[in-house]
């Protein structure tokens, strides 16, 4: 449900404050006495923020502790003084322990605990230092909750309002199931393994599943090693249940099958029920209703050669306005995705189930069915297609002059490729950009150079962290793995599609409509001081304080240009950032520096951007199609799903890369490559081979038989006998000792000695301010005495 913005002045609730202050108060830990209007102790605030995620304001905790006046300015002191200390952590409004889980959250129910009860885990858990926490899921109302509540079972995904427990020794989490967002499938995924006498078990490709037998008159001809796809004939509370092979996908030794693992493993749907498809091929072009004719605009698509669906297209011209000489208009026309897709139909559903679409090396798992994403809605050449536009209006220095919105017909005049806009604009027009060069490219890009001098003057988060891209042959094995080159048509299109992105939340919150944001709080406190303790050991300073920018990052950046650490830099200044999310409550985009940002571009493949679409067709009355007085009403839980959603897609496309560069590489188990220290833990090594864009570990066990020293400021691990250690970026060569293709997982013996670290390092190490915890015993190696 979406949250209602108190008003100031409203009285809260009687006894409200009282009853956490009490219970703060009986807590048997604490043994200091409490007095009403005095700041509390430190351990008293903390687990009051811990136990109220959502009433941990500044504001509610004084009215809870009866703060006021000189005690409020204590208060704030100590609070800032916890958030220095990396004890607690600002998210919008609120303060909130470190890795705590958000007040609602997604939750997937996975095992039952020895009482019978459901545990269930985050769908998606950012925190890679650690497991994600797990839930008690209670199955009665909690509190004053109404209505009916929703029952789950074991493989359901919900989302669920989080409570801290209150009984210790259990999850440290309770939570409330305020919807099934999806029941367990009949359908599971596995690899078939024969047993003698016929029949077998299915070995689950889920960490967390359980075994299934499958008998032998059910076995569909599977063959052991085979990817299948069984139905769950029996589902008992004890004893493995018994299942019937659907489907044989292939055998695991098959690349073609690595996606569907991928698929399955974290539960993406990938197959659109029958009425979904039925209604997507039932719809008719749109009509020129409440649209204006610009078809003879020459509006063009740039995308990538080998696109199936063209959801953008660009125009620029010089502004002949007088009021703004050498100024440029940019327009950006996207398809009208809203126009077919309406709320409460199968559509809406299926895309909102969905949340994105999701891309693997072999296949694309869509959001919408191909009859709307490749068709109806994709702005192919020569042909009539609905449109939402924006023209914006900028001076010569790149400043916004003005923009409008406008529901529109369109007729690309030309389908490019990037590669195929950036020759022509090099000097090597083809056939088709010959003619296009002067009238449309050229324009394009002078509007393209407006806009960068609004981008320096802004001054983004500027990473340089290439994306690599696995190339496949026709069988669906690997042909090589490289970094596509970085083009001014990629910035072009990329700066332009912001810019559209900025007027839509600048317009609806204009218009006073409810959106959903893209939304990118900056890094918190812990992290910019690990970080800054990082760069210190390389003599770059980051300052300091509570309102950093993202120009800040960009001068740690800039001094590690062309230095040896310059790829280990921006990796670390990478980790430091919080993570981009949607919500309808806008605290900013830090990393582009915007003060307000909501996707706007993509929504073939974005429900966020069709949620963005139906509220500028309601604000602006532009027909059909618009953001129903529900749909506001849930917002927030919208916002909750995508992102949870998002996270899933970003989750299976690595896990998938992961599983074909560990196929890829299992028959060279043995072989030597050039690799480059990628992380760096209590436990060992991660290496990434930079040929092929895989990461494999090292463990600390294997590393030689010195005893290795974790220094987390300088990232390193450092043998305290010989000096010779390892630090983050340091060029290795490493020996490929295990590749297991199913979990994706590579592991490597380190061949390089390592380097001398530097007398600083040594210094520090000596003085005792150093990790003591070590990885597991070596072969001939004892702590030093005192050490055990």
């Amino acid at each position: 449900m979406s949250r209602i913005p108190r008003d100031p002045t409203e009285r809260p609730a009687r006894g409200a404050g009282k009853k956490q202050l009490r219970a703060a108060q009986a807590a048997p830990a604490q043994k200091e006495t409490i007095i009403h209007g005095a700041v509390p102790p430190r351990d008293v605030l903390m687990r009051f923020i811990a136990e109220n995620p959502q009433q941990a304001s500044k504001r509610e905790i004084a009215k809870a502790f009866g703060l006021k006046g000189e005690a409020r300015v204590e208060l704030k002191a100590l609070l800032r003084s916890l958030e220095e200390d990396g004890l607690v952590e600002k998210k919008r409004k609120s303060l909130v322990r470190p890795g705590a889980l958000p007040p609602v959250t997604v939750l997937d129910i996975t095992i039952r605990d020895i009482d019978g009860e459901l545990i269930g885990r985050p769908a998606e858990w950012l925190d890679d230092d650690g497991v994600a926490p797990a839930v008690l899921i209670r199955q009665s109302a909690v509190g004053k909750a109404k209505g009916k509540v929703p029952v789950a079972g074991l493989g359901d995904r919900v989302l669920a309002k989080i409570f801290p427990a209150k009984e210790r020794g259990g999850p440290a989490y309770t939570a409330r199931i305020i919807k099934v967002l999806d029941k367990r499938k009949d359908a599971v995924l596995g690899v078939f393994r024969a047993t003698p006498g016929g029949g077998g078990r299915l070995l689950p490709i889920d960490k967390r599943g359980e075994e299934v037998l499958v008998d032998p008159e059910f076995t569909a001809e599977a063959k052991d090693g085979d990817l299948v796809e069984v139905h769950l004939a029996r589902l008992g509370r004890y004893g493995l249940p018994r299942a019937q092979v659907q489907t044989v996908i292939g055998s695991v030794a098959s690349e073609k099958a690595i996606s569907m693992i991928a698929i399955h493993a974290h539960g993406i749907p990938h197959i659109f029920p029958e009425r979904v498809l039925q209604e997507a091929d039932a719809a008719d072009a749109a009509t020129m209703a409440h649209r204006e004719d610009w078809r003879s605009l020459p509006l063009v698509t740039i995308d990538p050669a080998d696109a199936k669906d063209h959801d953008d297209a660009v125009h620029a011209e010089p502004d002949p306005s007088p009021d703004n000489p050498g100024g440029v208009i940019v327009t950006v026309a996207i398809a009208d995705v809203s126009w077919y897709v309406r709320p409460k139909s199968a559509l809406d559903f299926e895309a909102l189930k969905r949340g994105n679409s999701v891309y693997f090396p072999d296949r694309v798992v869509p959001m919408l069915p191909e009859r709307i994403s490749n068709d109806l809605c994709s702005l192919k050449e020569g042909v009539d297609r609905p449109a939402l536009a924006v023209r914006m209006r900028f001076s010569k220095e790149g400043r916004k002059a003005g923009h409008t919105f406008h529901r529109i017909m369109m007729r690309s005049a030309a389908k490019l490729s990037y590669q195929q806009a950036q020759a022509a604009i090099d000097g090597a027009p083809d056939e088709k950009t010959g003619p296009l060069l002067e009238p449309i490219l050229k324009p394009l890009w002078e509007g393209y150079r407006i806009l960068s001098r609004g981008r320096e003057r802004r001054q983004p988060l500027e990473l340089d962290m290439p994306e690599r891209k696995i190339i496949l042959k026709p069988d669906g094995t690997v042909d090589r793995v490289l970094v596509p080159e970085r083009l001014d048509a990629h910035r072009l299109i990329e700066e332009m599609m912001i810019q559209a992105n900025v007027a839509a939340a600048e317009t609806l919150e204009q218009k006073r409509q409810a959106l959903i944001y893209r939304v990118h709080d900056q890094p918190s406190l812990a992290k910019q001081e690990t970080l800054r303790e990082f760069l210190a050991t390389l003599d770059i300073s980051l300052a300091k304080g509570g309102n950093m920018r993202a120009n800040h990052f960009n001068g740690v950046l800039a001094r590690a240009d062309d230095q040896p650490y310059e790829t280990m830099v921006n990796e670390m200044v990478l980790r430091s950032q919080s993570q981009a999310i949607y919500s309808p409550e806008n605290i900013g985009h830090f990393g582009l520096n915007l003060m307000r940002y909501a996707h706007f571009t993509s929504p073939i493949r974005r429900y966020a951007d069709l949620v963005v679409h139906r509220a500028l067709v309601s604000a602006l009355g532009l027909g059909e199609g618009g953001l129903t007085p529900q749909e506001e009403g849930v917002l927030d839980d919208i916002a909750a799903e995508i992102s949870t959603f998002e996270r899933r897609a970003m989750a299976a496309e690595r896990d998938t890369v992961d599983r074909l560069i560990a196929h890829h590489l299992n028959g060279r188990v043995g072989e030597e490559f050039d690799g480059r220290v990628s992380g760096v833990t209590k436990a060992g090594l991660f290496v990434t081979l930079p040929a092929y864009g895989a990461d494999g570990f090292i463990p600390i066990s294997t590393l030689g038989r010195d005893y290795f020293i974790y220094d987390e400021a300088h990232q390193a691990l450092s043998g305290e006998k010989t000096g010779l250690g390892y630090r983050l970026g340091d060029p290795v060569r490493v020996k490929l000792a295990e590749a297991v293709p199913l979990a994706g997982a590579l592991r490597f013996e380190m061949l390089s000695e390592g380097r001398k670290m530097p007398t600083a390092m040594r210094s520090f190490h000596k003085s005792g301010r150093r990790d003591r915890v070590n990885a597991g015993k070596r072969p001939g190696t004892r702590p030093p005495r005192g050490r055990r």
